[in-house]
């Protein structure tokens, strides 16, 4: 009798440890159901969006960083590594602390939600505060640092010279300090 209820005791144990381990956090896969994976959760028209940090001495106030505006966004976030996707461009306008602000403008951009990074692609085109315009292929902007770099070539154009470097890197004033590997000079007639 003690073998029979020692049986019992171990299947209904076996059984009990069984269920448990088989239940699973399966949200994310119910969410996904009936949507493909190469489809965005949803898309959006017409972006304006803001991104703030509050202001040192309040912890009320807040100060606006950057605007982002797009004719269209896709969004990724129920992928594994979510991100924002602009494929018809956007138009960034990054504020410095001292108040200054200067232009981004791309063909495409993607921001990748997990790191703050936005990637623009595309006939990348800044103008800054001082109408400096900064010309390249792709371009990142860690919303986090406010910082911009890219290792692929760049062309700076300012006021008296074109410079012509293989890399960049900047805060959010956008200065030609930013250059790293020139790889040519033209000097501009001031007439």
């Amino acid at each position: 009798m003690f073998k029979l209820k020692h049986n019992k005791f171990f299947m209904v144990t076996v059984f009990a440890v069984t269920i448990v381990f088989s239940c699973q956090d399966n949200f994310k896969d119910i969410q996904n159901i009936g949507m493909p994976q190469t489809e965005p959760i949803s898309e959006a028209e017409n972006i304006n969006l803001k991104y703030t940090s509050k202001l040192a001495d309040t912890s009320s106030q807040s100060s606006v960083k950057a605007n982002l505006i797009s004719p269209k966004m896709l969004d990724f976030s129920n992928r594994d590594f979510g991100y924002q996707e602009f494929p018809e461009g956007i138009h960034l306008i990054v504020f410095d602390d001292d108040g200054g602000q200067s232009n981004i403008f791309s063909d495409e951009a993607t921001i990748f939600t997990e790191t703050d990074l936005i990637d623009l692609r595309k006939n990348v085109i800044i103008v800054t505060q001082t109408n400096d315009t900064l010309f390249a292929e792709q371009l990142y902007y860690d919303q986090e640092k406010e910082w911009l770099f890219t290792n692929q070539p760049v062309t700076y154009k300012s006021k008296d010279q074109i410079v012509n470097a293989n890399a960049y890197s900047s805060d959010s004033k956008i200065e030609k300090g930013g250059l790293s590997e020139v790889t040519g000079i033209v000097y501009l007639d001031e007439n």
